[in-house]
């Protein structure tokens, strides 16, 4: 992998950019992918789109690492938009995210703004970049019966049958797998909704580190966040209606503070078990990532130490 050597290299492609294309900024938890960003709006007069599966909720701040500080640079202001845009125990699938990006994108340019599409959940970058087609699917009561009555193996069997897995993004817990499946069933009966349609063109940026830099921020961010109160965030939730069944949905970090929550794990089981989750969650970012340079798309990568 052939890396930038600076952030005047990144200046120039984005000032070389064709005509149409916004600036996309990717990369695994714990890259700086905020910072590069939020730097690259403040010097092309910019506007940061999210792209972020958590930071759409509400009052989810600490555990979907918002740090909307970040977005203040020597006093100035940076826009951000699709953060804070739905209320916690919702779902806010691809398909709105899709459409409400459409959107700021739109007003974003028509303002005469650059736009800064920011994030490491590739699914949402893709969905856009990729321009696909995606259908805001209804909950169907006898699909979902008959899918939760077979085993792990035979879901992950079915969802192989549709397409190959480069991945085990959707296959890691159950109820991602489950509704992986329960998308390709709903394509399977409505195949025109996987049309591609409006793909968005961009120079794309990713942030890397050495694994051993990535794995040190990772577990130092994530004492940090539970010393300003994350499991106080989460048992806020919980104290506010929003169910434990829900909580457990948004990642991992609600998933593991939730069961700290409920007394099924310990404390230092909490913490040990979710620093290697996103461990390997940020492994299998990176390889999300490298499945879009394979189908085609371009990405320039930049190590954080040059930034």
């Amino acid at each position: 992998m052939k890396l930038l050597e600076s952030y005047d290299e990144v200046c120039e492609l984005v000032r070389g950019r064709q005509p149409g294309e916004i600036i996309t900024v990717l990369g695994p938890t714990a890259t700086g992918k905020t910072r590069l960003a939020v730097r690259i709006a403040r010097d092309f007069n910019g506007e940061i789109v999210s792209a972020d599966s958590r930071q759409v909720y509400r009052a989810m701040d600490i555990g979907t690492g918002k740090d909307l500080s970040d977005y203040m640079v020597d006093g100035q202001q940076i826009p951000y938009h699709l953060i804070d845009v739905a209320e916690p125990g919702t779902e806010f699938n691809v398909a709105q995210y899709q459409q409400a990006a459409y959107h700021a994108i739109d007003d974003i340019v028509a303002r005469g703004r650059e736009v800064v599409l920011c994030g490491g959940s590739g699914m949402y970058v893709e969905s856009l970049l990729g321009g696909y087609r995606l259908a805001p699917i209804e909950p169907d009561a006898e699909l979902r019966a008959r899918l939760e009555a077979m085993s792990d193996e035979e879901l992950t069997a079915m969802l192989a049958s549709y397409h190959p897995l480069h991945n085990h993004t959707d296959t890691c817990e159950r109820e991602r797998l489950l509704k992986a499946v329960e998308i390709e069933c709903y394509y399977e009966r409505h195949p025109e909704w996987k049309q591609q349609v409006r793909r968005i063109p961009s120079v794309i940026f990713g942030t890397t580190a050495d694994r051993d830099v990535v794995r040190a921020r990772i577990t130092r961010r994530l004492r940090q966040r539970l010393d300003e109160g994350m499991v106080e965030e989460v048992d806020a939730l919980i104290r506010q209606g929003v169910s434990t069944r829900q909580l457990m949905k948004y990642g991992l970090e609600y998933k593991f503070l939730t069961m700290y929550l409920l007394g099924e794990i310990s404390k230092e089981d909490m913490f040990e078990k979710l620093n290697t989750a996103i461990h390997q969650f940020s492994k299998r970012q990176m390889t999300w990532f490298r499945r879009m340079e394979r189908q085609g798309f371009v990405i320039h990568w930049i190590d954080i130490s040059q930034l």
